[in-house]
């Protein structure tokens, strides 16, 4: 652990849970890096991703961004591509994007959007792009034919949130500069989309824990029974 971090930690109480308020305070004075460090949420949920009905995942547009510049890359042809284009997306095409991916193992974007009628080329990819998470989706609104709304969304700071196997949702809430009111209102946007989207199967307790820390910093818990408060 370098010095910085050893400072950071000693600022932080383990044991306590903090409110969300103090928790991004604390996030923030322990961002020391040179750079302007993202602050991450986690949260731990009580489903088991194994069962399709315990599924939780879903998007968002945060009201005040992720302070980060996205590149997004739409498959399209036609007018689509042309509305896409127009819209602002970085990259615009079809199967020659396709055979880019596949065969130069290329990935300089962020987001992939699709309109429905691509998704046999992009399908193709399902197994270079799942895995790093960037297979569009109708429940995140990457698959669509209203490729100027989903990049505008994108654009204005849309972040998609999923369990992961190990139960946990990791998500950016923007930057440490963002001050922590800002923050705090793009974590309760956020905290209330995840609680909306609590399975009718689950029984027992869905949010187990949560915890806030910049990039190079220690982690905050975060008191989970009042995350929305």
């Amino acid at each position: 652990m370098g010095k910085k971090y050893q400072e950071s930690s000693k600022l932080v109480d383990r044991n306590a849970l903090y409110t969300t308020q103090e928790a991004l305070d604390l996030a923030v004075k322990t961002s020391k890096a040179k750079f302007d460090e993202t602050i991450e949420l986690a949260v731990r949920l009580g489903v088991d991703p194994r069962h399709a009905d315990q599924q939780v995942r879903g998007a968002i547009v945060l009201p005040n961004g992720t302070g980060k510049s996205v590149k997004v890359l739409v498959f399209a042809k036609g007018d689509k591509a042309k509305e896409a284009e127009e819209a602002g997306a970085d990259y615009v095409g079809a199967e020659e994007l396709a055979q880019k991916i596949q065969s130069e193992n290329w990935f300089d974007f962020d987001v992939v959007v699709a309109t429905p009628d691509m998704m046999g080329v992009v399908g193709r990819l399902g197994r270079i792009l799942g895995p790093k998470g960037l297979m569009p989706n109708p429940k995140s609104g990457t698959v669509t034919f209203d490729v100027s709304k989903a990049l505008n969304e994108i654009k204005a700071g849309k972040v998609e949130y999923r369990v992961d196997k190990t139960s946990i949702i990791h998500v950016s809430i923007g930057k440490a500069s963002f001050g922590v009111e800002k923050l705090l209102e793009n974590f309760h946007v956020l905290m209330e989309a995840i609680i909306k989207a609590k399975p009718a199967a689950l029984k027992g307790q869905y949010v187990k824990s949560v915890s806030l820390s910049s990039t190079m910093g220690p982690g905050v818990k975060v008191n989970p029974v009042k995350v929305l408060d």
